[in-house]
């Protein structure tokens, strides 16, 4: 029902703006906004209240690593959870999962990232510029924004009209990836089309260890590669943008699909036998995972001197399966008769709308109005069980006001009202139900147990609002302060889940009743630049009045094979911490680059950390340039993580060498760098491979050549 009222307003929506251009026939005008003038960054810094980092194209090229997660790892407080050496996802500031929202062309991209081993779904060849926005950002963004937003910009289009590209070739020793990504694009009067295609494929990685533990048994690792832990991606998108007058609209078609084994070793019972070396290190065996991700995003804006309305139209399908060879537990599920090793399938479909307007009656006052609606539709099969089907629904309005009182202070202010509806359909697995009588438990018990998913509907209104302060002291000084109350409605997973998640290690159990998450957040963000030396220094803090996390019950599942019930409820919960950073140009050759973040979290009802809390780090560079070349060495010191929640293990803390060369010509730039240079084996505390003492790929080699082409056209 939902899709059904969304799908008619977005087609009226849309019809509207296109018969509104063809009306139009006026000059162009320039919206007094953002001035792409100098650093983007900077201006854009001086118009947010809350901690804000941009990522260009240059930033992003210097630190690619072949995913879009680890390659923003060097923006202070954003850090990447991996999974294996292939994908990634999201975390700001010790928050990530449904609290970080990712947004590409004005709509969120949607998943199954509620799950520790699900990656981002996104080309990171094809990603220009990227806005990180830093705390609460929900007034803004809606649900699943608590934590900070991740922007991911349209390219900006070519003034001139020309044919243009680009090719980037990628290698990669640790685990013989090898990747290319053609991308051409034509850009002739009022219409500019861009086409990129992306393929990456890799074996099994290398750890510098000849051993793991999974479930207190240590076994053997062959050679010292993961096996079936290859994998392979390819991507395809296509741009289309339209400018003229007053209008300027854009559709964007892309699909990304993604195949990865699970380490064998980590998945389902310990076996060392499966662990012998096969022979091949490319191919993906099962167990293993593929996800296709298909997004078509359409944008429409109207703007003159003082005015501008933006529409955001977009469709998701993203489809996940998990396939391992049929097992059961129950002496009475026989394998299903098509897709026999098909255990867990998700297929999310994602409706989005939404507007945005900006007035600016003068120039020391600006107006901002926006909604959004979002409806989904989330079907499930295969011969296991974790999560549910459902049908969610949310739509939000906001105002917010920019008010700029001398030439030095700004003052801005906004609420938004959120209404959110999710309805969740009820699975009872008779297997369970058969395999618990079998064994004598009371009816009771089995009754209990059959109901892996209780029916639930549940409805949430929630508030967002946001105080803040632009202060320029000086020419040198910028000083931002902002407090903030955001919110999250609770995912389905947290709600209804109720089965083993294999790849987590756990039986995961949702509770029905638990209410949206809340809190408050205070921002401070100071920015010092003059002379060659920027300085910058952001400290936050988060008081949350029910973070819902998974806690370990210290109940013994009677699931087989389940081990110990976790369950999502709600506590008290504080994050604090810091970012600074310093930047000095000893020469216009030499500049040294210094990052550190650290990160305090609190459960005050358990009096304890929470789990996944990401260890103190710092990085030290030195960066040398002369002519077409640039040097660059880091020292990343990482802090042993001893601050943990229960049943979480600490992680020792280590010291990495990077290396990186780059030779920049008129017909390419090529940079070979090398990271882990002396080959250590530690962990990274927010891995999915973590639990299984898995340490992190050794050392890697990595090659990036990236060919521009360019010819101007009449």
């Amino acid at each position: 029902m939902y899709f059904r009222y969304i799908t008619v307003i977005m087609v009226f929506a849309h019809l509207q703006s296109l018969f509104a251009e063809k009306q139009d026939t006026s000059s162009v005008t320039i919206l007094k906004e953002v001035t792409v003038m100098g650093s983007y960054g900077r201006d854009i810094d001086r118009e947010i209240t809350l901690p804000v980092a941009v990522a260009d194209k240059k930033f992003l090229t210097e630190h690619f690593r072949g995913n879009i997660m680890q390659t923003l790892e060097y923006v202070g407080g954003v850090r990447s959870m991996d999974i294996g050496s292939g994908f990634s996802k999201p975390m700001i500031r010790g928050m990530g999962f449904n609290r970080i929202a990712v947004v590409e062309n004005g709509i969120k991209h949607e998943g199954q990232q509620w799950g520790s081993d699900h990656g981002l779904e996104i080309d990171a060849f094809a990603v220009d510029r990227v806005v990180i926005r830093k705390g609460p950002s929900s007034l803004l963004f809606g649900s699943d924004a608590m934590g900070g937003v991740i922007e991911i910009q349209t390219p900006k289009t070519p003034l001139e009209n020309l044919f243009y590209g680009e090719v980037s070739i990628l290698g990669k020793s640790v685990n013989e990836t090898f990747a290319e990504s053609v991308m051409m694009g034509l850009k002739r009067g009022v219409y500019n089309v861009k086409f990129r295609f992306t393929s990456q494929d890799y074996g099994d990685y290398k750890i510098p260890a000849d051993t793991v533990v999974y479930l207190t048994q240590r076994m053997t690792v062959d050679n010292r590669k993961l096996k079936n832990t290859a994998g392979l991606e390819r991507d395809a998108s296509i741009l289309m943008e339209y400018e003229k007058g007053r209008h300027s609209g854009n559709i964007t078609i892309s699909n990304t699909f993604q195949k990865s084994g699970f380490f064998t070793g980590a998945h389902g019972v310990p076996d060392a036998t499966r662990l012998r070396d096969d022979g091949d290190n490319r191919n993906i065996d099962l167990p293993y995972s593929t996800v296709n991700h298909l997004k078509i995003t359409a944008q429409r804006q109207l703007k003159n001197d003082n005015f501008a309305i933006t529409w955001n139209l977009g469709y998701q399908n993203n489809r996940r399966k998990e396939l391992s060879i049929f097992h059961t537990h129950y002496g009475n599920q026989a394998a299903p008769t098509e897709n026999p090793d098909l255990e867990l399938y998700f297929s999310l479909v994602t409706l989005d709308m939404a507007m945005k307007s900006e007035w600016l009656p003068c120039d020391r006052l600006k107006h901002s109005f926006g909604w959004d609606v979002q409806g989904q539709d989330n079907n499930i099969a295969g011969y296991s069980f974790l999560l549910p089907e459902f049908k969610r629904f949310s739509a939000g309005v906001f105002y917010l006001a920019s008010f700029k009182m001398t030439d030095k202070l700004t003052f801005d202010g906004g609420l938004r009202v959120n209404y959110g509806k999710i309805k969740l359909s009820g699975y009872s697995d008779i297997y369970l139900s058969d395999y618990l009588y079998r064994r004598g438990y009371p009816d009771s018990v089995t009754d209990e147990y059959r109901w892996r998913g209780y029916p639930v509907e549940r409805a949430f209104s929630d508030l967002a609002a946001s105080f803040g302060l632009i202060w320029q002291a000086n020419d040198y000084g910028l000083l931002k302060v902002n407090l903030g109350r955001s919110f999250r409605m609770p995912g389905a997973n947290e709600l209804s889940s109720n089965g083993v998640h294999h790849s987590a290690f756990r039986h995961e159990q949702g509770t029905p009743v638990l209410d949206s998450e809340k809190g408050w957040q205070a921002d401070v963000a100071y920015t010092f630049q003059n002379d060659g030396i920027g300085l910058s220094l952001s400290p936050f803090f988060n008081l949350f009045e029910n973070y819902i996390y998974l806690k370990p019950t210290g109940l013994w599942s009677l699931l087989p094979h389940a081990g110990q019930i976790y369950l999502y409820t709600g506590a008290r919960a504080v994050f604090t911490g810091a970012e600074a950073e310093l930047n000095i140009d000893f020469t216009k050759k030499m500049t040294y680059h210094f990052a550190g973040e650290y990160v305090y979290t609190h459960n005050l009802d358990e009096n304890t950390p929470m789990s996944f809390s990401p260890p103190a780090s710092i990085r030290n560079s030195l960066i040398l340039r002369h002519g077409n070349i640039r040097l660059s060495a880091e020292l990343q010191s990482i802090a042993t993580q001893n601050r943990v929640s229960k049943n979480e293990d600490p992680t020792k803390g280590t010291n990495l060498i990077h290396l990186s060369a780059t030779l920049i010509t008129a017909l390419a730039r090529v940079s070979l760098s090398v990271y882990n240079l002396t080959d250590n084996a530690y962990y990274n505390h927010l891995s999915f491979y973590r639990k299984a003492q898995i340490p992190e790929p050794g050392r890697n080699v990595q090659l990036l050549i990236n060919i521009p082409l360019k010819r101007k056209m009449k």
